[in-house]
């Protein structure tokens, strides 16, 4: 996989190309999921269905991983992209003012921008901090797009405009450098899958949070935790998380090739509700179509997995 920043014009082009012919093939969904209008949406579909089983539990990196290889495989085979699913390495574009300038917002050769502002609610809660959008995408390859699937766990046709809510104080804050090097220094698998998801509030993000809400803000949907890959920006930030990971495994190839851990239950640390996940434990990618273990995935250069990253952290 490559740097999206060092791909050709034209490779960016045929990405996006790419993406465009999977949002209009049709799905392998049974057409009693109406929502589910594309193979696109085969995957948020997945993702929608499977949420609550997938985060703050052990299989959250390498089931991610797998989605996003099985990605860039039906983008590869069914769309006739010739290139690898390129990451997008944040930590180049972070402190918070060089954010929104991101080569991956543009509207010519990246995803497009921000949304128009929708008023900060003050009551709210929930308000990502410093967030400047959350309407419509107003340019780019994808401002007509319309997302079908959401929010939460709606999988009934629901079709409306993908809206963005950058937030580039928070981004640059839980997207940078030393945010990354914090989640590379733990030494077990379980300490680094804690410190890369982060916890519950936004004071306690990680790197996963600081390309969901940094991107998607309050009223993005890329900070929708079931309907985010609605945004293609999805793919690249998790390809990123990944090679997050992958970084990490190589600091010591023999021991992390095979460390893994973590509840099978979300967020049932102390293992009261059910054990952890193992090597032999199931992913299963529904209709987006794939099936393996978590042994399968833990190598990303053997096994069912082909792939390398041009650089590491």
């Amino acid at each position: 996989d490559n740097s999206r920043r060092k791909l050709s014009k034209n490779d960016r082009l045929e990405y996006i190309d790419a993406v465009k012919c999977l949002q209009k093939k049709a799905p392998k969904t049974p057409k009693s999921f109406a929502g589910v209008t594309s193979r696109f949406d085969d995957f948020v579909a997945t993702h929608i269905d499977q949420t609550l089983e997938i985060h703050f539990v052990g299989q959250f990196l390498p089931w991610h991983r797998f989605f996003t290889a099985w990605y860039e495989t039906a983008l590869r085979e069914e769309c006739r992209y010739k290139g690898a699913q390129p990451y997008w390495d944040w930590t180049l574009d972070t402190p918070a003012e060089k954010f929104t300038k991101s080569p991956v917002f543009d509207p010519v050769q990246g995803f497009g921008g921000n949304g128009p502002l929708v008023p900060i609610d003050p009551t709210n809660p929930n308000e990502v901090p410093g967030r400047t959008g959350g309407g419509c995408v107003i340019d780019g390859p994808f401002k007509n797009y319309t997302v079908q699937l959401g929010p939460a766990d709606n999988l009934k046709s629901n079709p409306r405009c993908m809206t963005r809510d950058l937030a580039p104080y928070y981004a640059g804050r839980f997207l940078a450098k030393n945010q990354t090097d914090l989640t590379l220094k733990q030494q077990t698998f379980g300490h680094f899958a804690r410190v890369m998801e982060g916890g519950s509030s936004f004071e306690q993000s990680g790197v996963h949070d600081g390309g969901h809400y940094g991107v998607g803000g309050t009223h993005g949907v890329l900070s929708d935790p079931f309907a985010s890959p609605s945004d293609p920006l999805f793919y690249l930030h998790h390809a990123n998380i990944d090679r997050v990971w992958w970084s990490w495994q190589k600091k010591d190839l023999n021991k992390r090739l095979k460390d893994i851990s973590g509840p099978v239950i979300l967020a049932d640390w102390n293992n009261d509700l059910g054990p952890n996940t193992t090597l032999q434990y199931q992913l299963d990618l529904g209709y987006s179509n794939g099936k393996a273990k978590v042994a399968d995935t833990m190598d990303i250069k053997g096994g069912l997995l082909c792939y390398d990253y041009d650089s590491l952290y």
